[in-house]
């Protein structure tokens, strides 16, 4: 088997053997011997957000197979209820559970492909409703001392498409000054949230969907109606996958939205979008219309601005021949038109980030696990 046949990107060399474990204490099992043993670890979710090289990758595979979801509490006092998923459950299986059971804070996040373990570890977030807003607690194993613990949503530290989980991946190990490599010192076994029982929406925050749902920007709608029109604007937009429109062969967003200075944000074209930046960290549950506060000093930037204006139009190719392209409907995206390999993705994905660094000023992260 190769990693083309794993990922949503459909590029990638040998992959070893897939163990898909069925149990917790299995997949703990095999994640501590394999690190005991000095082997590499990479836990793949339905690879969606995975990017891997020709040369493959050698080492433990393996895949939580878990998909259980449970309301385990419901707080009748303060409307709302602790629903546990495990991590291998699919995302969007998830979001429609909560809307099924009359459960609001997930549903902007509607479509996504993933698991629910890399969305807590991402904080997944959309249309201005993050993962950090419902999280209650993560349990995961902490590889460093191969114990079982359970993070609360402040032990998550939790920041833009960030959390403590996933700013270890790649970083050094103490023991051995070996890196934790692309899965990271934690991996998360199970999520709980709280939700907030109620039909209606959080409000809505951002323009273009108020538009769309024909609403004033705060209103608050039937969840249900957002998630149809977030589904809706992801299939226009290439981001909802299907195995016959190489459009929706991608590993997502490839670049991040980036956050500056508020010096360097004003120094920039006054018709590049800016954004708030908001300590996800310190959001307190409660009222629906509360956010986090916000970060003073800090600015985020619309990385799709700053790509089309360093002159990457929709579609664009570093060369005819190449199978990597920017999305023809979602310029964040690097789709494989056919044939592509994970040279072809990362050239591209350079060759836009340096133009970007050049034109403005500004880094483009990418936002995929890249491998190796």
């Amino acid at each position: 088997m190769e990693f083309a046949e794993l990922t949503t990107l459909r590029v990638g060399g040998s992959a070893p053997p897939l163990l898909e474990a069925k149990s917790e204490a299995e997949l703990v099992e095999a994640i501590t011997s394999a690190d005991a043993r000095g082997e590499g670890v990479l836990v793949i979710g339905h690879g969606s957000h995975l990017v891997v090289g020709e040369l493959g990758w050698d080492g433990l595979l393996i895949r939580d197979a878990r998909q259980d979801i449970s309301e385990v509490d419901s707080f009748v006092a303060c409307g709302g209820s602790t629903v546990r998923a495990t991590a291998g459950t699919d995302w969007d299986t998830f979001v429609r559970f909560t809307l099924d059971n009359d459960l609001a804070g997930l549903e902007m996040l509607s479509g996504i492909p993933g698991t629910v373990g890399a969305a807590s570890a991402q904080n997944l977030g959309a249309y201005g409703q993050e993962i950090a807003q419902t999280v209650a607690q993560v349990r995961a194993l902490d590889r460093q001392s191969g114990l079982i613990r359970t993070l609360s949503r402040f032990d998550m530290h939790f920041g833009y498409r960030s959390s403590v989980m996933r700013r270890s991946v790649g970083s050094e190990r103490p023991e051995t000054g070996k890196t934790w490599g692309p899965t990271g010192r934690w991996v998360v076994l199970e999520t709980s949230f709280q939700m907030r029982s109620a039909s209606l929406s959080e409000p809505i925050r951002y323009q273009s969907l108020a538009d769309r749902l024909g609403v004033e920007l705060g209103a608050r709608v039937p969840a249900r109606e957002v998630r149809e029109q977030i589904l809706e604007v992801r299939r226009e937009t290439g981001m909802l996958w299907d195995p016959e429109d190489h459009e929706t062969w991608s590993a997502g967003s490839f670049f991040r939205n980036p956050i500056v200075s508020d010096e360097l944000a004003g120094k920039l074209p006054h018709d590049l979008p800016r954004f708030p930046v908001r300590n996800q960290a310190m959001f307190v549950s409660g009222s629906v219309h509360k956010q986090a506060p916000q970060v003073e000093g800090k600015t985020k930037l619309s990385a799709a601005w700053l790509i089309e204006a360093a002159g990457f139009h929709p579609g664009f190719k570093v060369r005819d021949g190449s199978g990597a392209a920017l999305s023809g409907r979602y310029v964040l995206a690097i789709t494989n038109q056919g044939g592509a390999t994970a040279a072809d993705v990362q050239e591209l994905a350079v060759i836009v980030r340096d133009e970007v660094r050049t034109r403005f000023g500004v880094t483009l992260d990418f936002a995929p696990v890249i491998v190796p």
